[in-house]
């Protein structure tokens, strides 16, 4: 047994890069499994792609992107292993450590048989709002829905000193980092605009909240005018200003600096998530919540979990290329060298660890791949989703055989399928091989393999990685790179297998910790086991616990 307890602990030096001249003692091993940082804070950048990196590099400042990539560890070549790459799946598997066939998060949403609508991510009727309206929607979330326990529920569950708090605007990206047992997860009500939460967590918000909320930074920020951080024509990196490839906001007639805010028309505050702005709004809340939670401060290891989601929003509306993009890059590293120098302060250098990731990138525009010549288009699913249905109206009779289409599946009426005597395998294969006909699908599968083939490698494996037969549907259409099942041909989109939605960053910094990088090729299931590993807490229940090593 001693002798298993020296080798455990000399291979978790060498993962993390301990041993540089300053391994232990086997002696010393009890106090070295008691060694944790104060605090881990874990931020997901939401759309980020690794190569805004080196895109805007000489533009970032020292404090913020720089800092975690020249003091820390920088995994350049990390991936999803998975499809579909959303919102909800990625926050899943970054936290859960493994893949929505296990964690059950097929998407942002998906078609509950059960119930016959869709489920959203995070839905739970079952909870209600708290810091608005008992019975609005908006707080009615909770993390029912995930199947596996996450990286914050094991540390909850292994000390019940420590805390987890989890900040987003984006719900899910707040309630699926948080876990089961988080102390707090906080979202944004654009309507009001103050942050809340549901009756999982509390009966009501804690007196920091509610301050934070009638100080009014949101209803400020959501006033102000956008311009950019840097004089315009610096912006090098950047597609010109008024670009076909952008849409306009609602009130606007052009995609085109300054963008005025306060003109949105809207009698809500929901517009600042569409805004660079959005991130401060959490970077304070964040900020808040260290101070009013004494996070950092005691014996146990302490969990904040930040979601930047206005990334996300401006991706969508301007796309990878636009200055829009670049200009939100530039004040989020601004934002986040804010937050380091604040944790400096408040539980000290060295003593807490930073994980930096995001939870899918994006593909360029397709109209602007196409102008270049390059591949890419559009998929209209209505059209094909609609002559799909009149096949198999020509092929089994009039009636509805499809019940859904969502995330690029098609979910066919299992009961109908049944209740006609009909063999639910067959009718799979027949739509998969009409829908392979059309010219922007590269592929088809059914549900009928991912549930009973082995695949091991390629893109069927990641579909495969993605699929929960009870979640999933019926039918898979895998479009060809560089398309998007979309009717708007500005801005972009996610959800694909290939390395623009796959290939995000992974930046550890802080405790324990060394400087570094490395190319070879990891993935986003690595995340949570890696952290729990370093803390000496039990691994998520659904992890396959592959760790990240931080060496070449």
């Amino acid at each position: 047994m001693i002798r298993y307890r020296t080798l455990f602990s000399l291979i978790l030096l060498f993962i993390f890069g301990l041993n540089s001249g300053q391994a232990q003692n086997p002696s010393s091993q009890k106090a070295a499994f008691k060694d944790r940082p104060k605090l881990v804070v874990g931020i997901v950048v939401d759309q980020m792609r690794y190569d805004y990196l080196p895109r805007y590099w000489d533009k970032f400042e020292a404090g913020g992107f720089k800092r975690l990539i020249t003091q820390g560890y920088n995994f350049k070549n990390n991936h999803y292993n998975y499809f579909p790459t959303y919102t909800g799946p990625g926050h899943a598997a970054i936290y859960t450590g493994t893949t929505p066939s296990v964690n059950g998060i097929v998407g942002n949403s998906w078609y509950d048989r059960s119930i016959d609508k869709k489920m959203y991510v995070v839905s739970d009727t079952t909870v209600t709002s708290v810091g608005t309206d008992a019975d609005k929607e908006v707080g009615q979330m909770s993390p029912a829905n995930l199947l596996s326990t996450t990286v914050t529920d094991a540390l909850k569950n292994a000390d019940k000193n420590s805390k987890v708090i989890a900040v987003s605007i984006k719900d899910r990206a707040s309630v699926l980092p948080g876990g089961h047992l988080a102390d707090g997860a906080y979202w944004y009500d654009g309507e009001s605009g103050n942050f809340i939460s549901s009756s999982w967590y509390m009966d009501a918000l804690p007196q920091w909240v509610r301050n934070f909320n009638e100080e009014g930074l949101a209803k400020e920020l959501s006033q102000k005018t956008w311009n950019t951080l840097l004089p315009i024509e610096e912006y090098e990196e950047s597609n010109p200003d008024d670009s076909p490839y952008e849409g306009a906001y609602s009130w606007e007639e052009t995609p085109t600096f300054p963008h005025e805010l306060a003109k949105s028309g809207r009698e809500s505050y929901g517009i600042i998530s569409a805004s660079p702005f959005g991130n401060t709004l959490v970077k304070e809340l964040a900020k808040q919540a260290l101070d009013a939670e004494a996070l950092g401060t005691n014996e146990a290891t302490d969990f904040l979990s930040i979601s930047f989601s206005s990334t996300d929003y401006i991706g969508h509306q301007f796309g990878p290329h636009s200055i829009e993009v670049q200009d939100t890059y530039l004040r989020l590293d601004r934002d986040l060298a804010d937050l380091f120098n604040y944790l400096d302060q408040k539980v000290g250098k060295g003593n807490y660890m930073v994980m930096l990731t995001a939870d899918h990138g994006a593909v360029d525009v397709p109209a602007e791949l196409m102008d270049k010549k390059l591949p890419g288009g559009y998929f209209n699913s209505g059209n094909v989703i609609k002559a799909l249905k009149q096949y198999m109206h020509e092929q089994y009779g009039k009636e509805e055989w499809i019940e859904a289409y969502t995330n690029q599946q098609v979910y066919l009426d299992r009961d109908l399928i049944k209740a006609e005597g009909m063999v639910l395998q067959e009718v799979q294969d027949n739509a998969a091989n009409f829908l392979r006909h059309f010219d922007a699908i590269k592929s088809t599968n059914t549900a009928h393999n991912l549930q009973y083939e082995n695949y091991t490698e390629d893109y069927q494996a990641m579909y495969q990685r993605g699929f929960l037969f009870d979640r999933s549907g019926d039918v898979y259409i895998q479009l060809k790179p560089g398309y998007l099942g979309s009717s708007s041909h500005t801005g972009t989109s996610h959800g694909s297998p290939y390395t623009y939605d796959t290939h995000v960053p992974l930046l550890f910094y802080g405790w324990n910790v060394p400087q570094g990088e490395t190319s070879r090729k990891t993935f986003i299931p690595q995340i949570a086991p890696t952290i729990a590993t370093m803390l000496g807490i039990p691994l998520p229940s659904g992890t396959p616990a592959n760790v990240l090593m931080f060496s070449d």
